[in-house]
């Protein structure tokens, strides 16, 4: 058997090394991403992750990561749930008070992966989705997509 050609096997070990540190980087500092702190308004979305296994708990996690006061309607602080096509599969419950997230302060919400007529989610690609106010009345709105899988 004739060896490999020595520029073939730097190439391939090149690219496993590449692909091995590009995939670390991925899995460890994807979620980073999800939170970013601005000056002025702005809202994060925070989940420990972005694929989850059918029948999982999806802990979401709502961030003032702005530097103004939010007010939300009520004490959901705006999550839903949607499908990529807008239809809502969750809200959580909620009491109808006005609700207001200072800087650097969050809400959490626990998401079971049941519709809101109680069946279970299929697997697939959600949208969560949040929205709230700033002192002027302005629309601060933000929205993730996480995978459901078997």
């Amino acid at each position: 058997m004739k060896p490999l050609p020595k520029g073939l096997v730097i190439a391939i070990c090149v690219g496993m090394t590449s692909g091995l540190i590009l995939g670390f980087f991925t899995y460890f500092y994807a979620n980073d991403e999800q939170l970013i702190f601005e000056e002025g308004t702005s809202i994060s979305i925070v989940t420990e992750k972005l694929d989850f296994k059918l029948g999982e708990q999806v802990y979401i996690k709502v961030v003032n990561s702005g530097t103004v006061s939010l007010t939300f309607p009520d004490t959901s602080y705006g999550v839903k749930v949607t499908g990529l096509d807008g239809m809502l599969y969750y809200q959580p419950v909620a009491a109808q008070i006005l609700s207001t997230l200072e800087p650097n302060e969050e809400a959490v919400f626990i998401w079971n992966q049941k519709k809101i007529d109680g069946s279970d989610s299929l697997e697939g690609r959600y949208k969560i989705i949040v929205e709230g106010f700033d002192h002027e009345n302005n629309k601060v709105k933000k929205s993730i997509v996480i995978n459901l899988l078997k």
